[in-house]
């Protein structure tokens, strides 16, 4: 599923659908984490989970400061978001971190948008900098990881 997150016009749509998409992975994460039958995995995926709480935590006070609407929820794109991960269940936990792999692809790229972002200030451009730095980790993480099961 391609992103269209980080094209937005202003930032409060940009902040505003950001927190989506985070509502969205989180919710992906806590579904793999349910699926994994490898502890060990299951960990660092929760470690990963709780890199996007902490990024919606900074998102949330970002559509603060900026006026933006900040959904209490993902939208539609979590089911399938989780709806891969429950098919890639039938394979085994290599199959459900390549689809893991696939969501954090979105992330990346809306990272990577939104740190380039004609609305973000300084402060901003550095959290999604991060924030795109985590995702990149995770993405690498799940594909190396997937290829080694």
């Amino acid at each position: 599923m391609a992103t269209t997150v980080g094209t937005e016009d202003n930032i409060r749509d940009l902040v505003r659908n950001l927190i989506l998409l985070e509502h969205d992975a989180i919710a992906a994460y806590e579904s793999t984490i349910e699926r994994l039958s490898d502890a060990t995995l299951s960990q660092q995926v929760e470690a990963f989970r709780r890199d996007h709480l902490q990024h919606l935590e900074v998102l949330q006070e970002m559509a603060a400061e900026t006026g933006a609407e900040a959904p209490q929820e993902g939208d539609m794109k979590q089911m399938l978001t989780t709806g891969k991960i429950a098919l890639a269940d039938l394979f085994g936990d290599g199959a459900i971190l390549k689809a893991m792999a696939t969501n954090e692809n979105d992330t990346v790229t809306a990272y990577e948008r939104a740190s380039a972002h004609p609305d973000a200030i300084e402060k901003s451009r550095a959290f999604f900098q991060k924030a795109l730095a985590d995702e990149q980790h995770h993405r690498e993480w799940m594909v190396r990881t997937s290829e080694a099961i």
